[in-house]
């Protein structure tokens, strides 16, 4: 899939939908702002396929793979495409300022929050993210991208979570059903083939409302059908939430998002629309 090229944007945001684990892709995507405009830049299933959008010498992986962060490379990716520096990274994944060894303030105040209406927070611990959270949060500052937990300056790394955002940015009751293994549980009276386009009819739902957020999501971002194979759905899946990181970062970044959490670490969530 060709990407635009543009000339330099006014804004840009890097959103990362992390995974906890060395051995599951992570999705990415680049949104940047040109002519009071935001617009979905580049979107890729995992670290790799981001990467070899910019490097010919890179054959995209057949599979989204997991592996070593590399934000060094990540930057380097989406600074060539977007023509800009990045300014904000948005990333679904625990971080914090101190050891990550259980809840955290941060996980207690969004649980405490959103918890009602099923957007509690999973419990990180010394394994997972482990290392991973370390490795990411390391990185961004060594590359000049503190993390915020208070005030969002530029640049800066923060910490997201989509489904807080998507009850916010649908005005819904509760979590939306949008996770691909989760089917069963969503619609338990339903064929596999039903599930399936029931899935796909809620990613339609969440673009269509993130397209008067983000343009150029229909171009980049194709639905799948109901012949399409289980792991491109997860591949789908992960890239949508990497557009959601990435929509809660400019949220975040336009004073239109709140920290949940304490000096250490923050969920940056966006605030109910009017």
């Amino acid at each position: 899939m060709e990407h635009p090229e543009p000339t330099g944007a006014e804004r840009t945001v890097l959103g990362i939908d992390a995974a906890w684990t060395f051995t599951q892709p992570s999705g990415v995507a680049l949104a940047l702002r040109e002519n009071n405009r935001w617009k979905l830049a580049a979107v890729a299933a995992s670290y790799q396929r981001f990467m070899a959008l910019t490097d010919q010498e890179l054959v995209p992986e057949s599979k989204p793979l997991g592996r070593m962060p590399d934000l060094t490379a990540l930057l380097g990716a989406a600074k060539r495409i977007a023509r800009a520096p990045i300014d904000l990274i948005a990333v679904d994944m625990p971080l914090s300022k101190m050891p990550i060894v259980g809840r955290r303030p941060s996980d207690d105040a969004v649980s405490k929050a959103y918890g009602g209406r099923k957007c509690g927070t999973h419990s990180p611990n010394v394994e997972r993210p482990g290392q991973i959270s370390d490795i990411l949060r390391d990185q961004a500052q060594r590359a000049g991208y503190p993390l915020a937990t208070k005030v969002i300056g530029i640049p800066a790394l923060i910490e997201v979570y989509p489904h807080p955002a998507l009850v916010e940015l649908a005005c819904a009751r509760e979590r939306l059903p949008y996770k691909a293994q989760k089917v069963g549980a969503y619609w338990p009276s339903s064929s596999p083939l039903e599930r399936k386009g029931k899935l796909i009819d809620q990613w339609s739902q969440i673009l269509t409302l993130l397209e008067a957020e983000i343009s150029g999501l229909d171009a980049m971002l194709p639905l799948p059908n109901t012949s399409t194979r289980s792991v491109e759905l997860k591949a789908f899946e992960d890239m949508l939430d990497a557009v959601i990181c990435a929509w809660i970062g400019i949220c975040a970044m336009e004073g239109r998002a709140a920290a949940f959490g304490d000096d250490a670490s923050a969920i940056w969530v966006p605030t109910a629309r009017a």
